[in-house]
């Protein structure tokens, strides 16, 4: 295997993780999940 085509496939399976992790957190059933666990953040800062 040539150096740039592990190169080319790192970097495609590295950007594909990164939209997955993008799908993840913007799809709207996480939304309520995500907005409740950033509001307990902020609440717990009050102590």
């Amino acid at each position: 295997m040539d150096v740039n085509t592990l190169r080319i496939t790192v970097t495609l399976v590295t950007f594909v993780g990164f939209l997955w992790i993008v799908y993840r957190a913007y799809r709207p059933s996480s939304r309520e999940q995500l907005e409740r666990q950033g509001r307990s953040i902020l609440e717990d800062g009050d102590a």
